[in-house]
């Protein structure tokens, strides 16, 4: 298989076994779909959540953070759920459940890249100027999957739904979408400002 997935931190995992236990965390999740699995739940695909806090038009690598990591919820047949956790001051611990369209986007987006023949290490990328999510497919699969730059090389999958004009599912190279992400948050210059016809 092309995807190195990294095992995430031991802590992490834990609290996301002990909220699956717990009668009162999966009671009060906002996941209809987590409360009405009959049987067992187990966590899989542990991914690093990473953000890119500020879209730069000429920067070659551009830095992100280490936000969280998380685990998609399968029940018996399907993930129904996933869930995140946070980096404390206590170390890592569960964060929350939550359901809905890139849950079914990951899992697509991930089958994809199985079927390539590239061998990547898996992560997830938040861009919250364009309230946007990718599957990071990271080009060396011996980096430390909670830190990094995007690399030129490295593709982006956006996941559903995506921003108006940026197909979902269809890979990228950092390369060729970071220019197109750059367009879309840079604003349009103000009439009658640095020589603009008024």
């Amino acid at each position: 298989m092309p995807l190195h997935v990294s095992p995430a931190p031991a802590p992490a995992l834990r609290s996301v076994l002990a909220a699956l236990g717990s009668p009162t965390a999966v009671r009060e999740a906002h996941t209809p779909a987590l409360r009405s699995v009959q049987g067992s739940m187990s966590p899989e695909l542990p991914l690093p959540v990473h953000v890119l806090d500020r879209i730069a038009p000429h920067e070659a690598a551009p830095l992100t953070r280490l936000a969280g990591w998380r685990f998609l919820i399968r029940g018996k047949e399907r993930a129904v759920a996933a869930a995140d956790t946070m980096l404390t001051a206590d170390g890592w611990t569960f964060s929350h459940f939550f359901e809905g369209p890139y849950i079914v986007s990951t899992e697509i987006a991930v089958r994809q890249a199985e079927s390539s023949t590239t061998h990547y290490q898996p992560r997830l990328l938040s861009i919250p100027e364009l309230y946007m999510l990718t599957l990071w497919l990271h080009r060396d699969t011996e980096d430390d999957a909670g830190a990094g730059a995007l690399a030129p090389n490295d593709v982006l999958v956006p996941l559903a739904p995506a921003p108006p004009g940026i197909t979902p599912h269809r890979p990228h190279r950092v390369a060729d979408l970071l220019p197109v992400m750059t367009l879309r948050v840079t604003p349009a210059p103000l009439p009658g400002l640095l020589g603009t016809p008024a």
